[in-house]
């Protein structure tokens, strides 16, 4: 039981640390990111690449971010901003953009599956339990971007107008607020955390060009069952990962692999606004 209790516990912390960088953007900018995968996969090459340079395996996740945030303005200023008063062609833009960085990774590093080093390797006892290291890290990483994201939307300036703006725009046009920036911004954090994402969970899994298409519609799933929220989200990782877990350990992996997906239709059907909604 205390195996398939950090089992829930560490699933629902890799989703939340997946699934944030699409809550961001969908939170601020209304706009669902189709390239959240790439980004994704973005984030696992730039783990491969330092792994390939021999550096500190740690060094993959800043400079994941780093590459996705820089990214993710060049994105914005190009590709979403001209779609801002069509939605549906700024996702569909977002879409045709993860198939070409697929195919642009593809040339560059080939399709074969790469694998990097792990920043953490081993097992320790928790909990009466040997359970890998590296697992019960990405526990305390979740916790710290959650802290971290929650601090930045509610206790500065930038978070301060990004919630003008999801709120009204026009009127925070009017208070001076650069709208424009905001959802660069928010874009390219959006972004970043994506590419932060994949280089953390690179090294539970391997490195190739669909590395983030399995993570689409979890990711997806679980930021409409939040609500949109930081907690929401938390609450949706525990719930929706827990009953991953457990149907893949008594039922079948295969169900498992299904299970967020039906259990989200079944929350939002009776919730339909998320489970932080009033």
């Amino acid at each position: 039981m205390d195996v398939l209790l950090l089992d829930i516990v560490t699933t629902a912390a890799i989703l939340f640390i997946v699934a944030s960088g699409l809550m961001i953007i969908l939170g601020v900018m209304k706009l669902i990111n189709f390239a959240h995968p790439a980004f994704l996969t973005i984030g696992g090459y730039a783990a491969f690449v330092i792994t390939q340079l021999g550096w500190n395996p740690w060094l993959a996740v800043p400079f994941a971010a780093l590459v996705g945030f820089l990214l993710g303005l060049i994105v914005e200023r190009v590709i979403v901003r001209p779609l801002y008063a069509r939605p549906l062609d700024a996702i569909l833009a977002t879409w045709g953009l993860g198939i070409v960085i697929g195919q642009v990774i593809t040339i560059a590093f080939g399709r074969q599956v790469q694998f990097v080093q792990t920043p953490i390797s081993g097992a320790m006892e928790f909990l009466g339990q040997t359970y890998s290291t590296y697992r019960l890290v990405l526990v305390i990483l979740a916790i710290v971007l959650a802290v971290a994201l929650t601090g930045l939307l509610y206790f500065t300036r930038f978070g301060l107008n990004a919630r003008a703006v999801t709120m009204n725009e026009d009127l925070a046009r009017g208070l001076g607020i650069d709208s424009t920036k905001v959802r660069s911004v928010t874009f390219g954090l959006g972004a970043a955390l994506a590419s932060m994402a994949g280089a953390l969970i690179t090294p539970l899994i391997s490195v190739d060009p669909n590395l983030g298409l399995p993570w689409l519609v979890n990711s997806f799933m679980l930021v409409l069952v939040s609500g949109v929220s930081i907690p929401g989200l938390m609450v949706a990782a525990l719930i929706l990962g827990g009953a991953q877990v457990i149907v893949s350990t008594y039922v079948s992996a295969i169900l498992g692999g299904l299970t967020i997906v039906v259990l989200a239709a079944v929350i939002l059907r009776i919730r339909p606004r998320g489970l932080t909604s009033g």
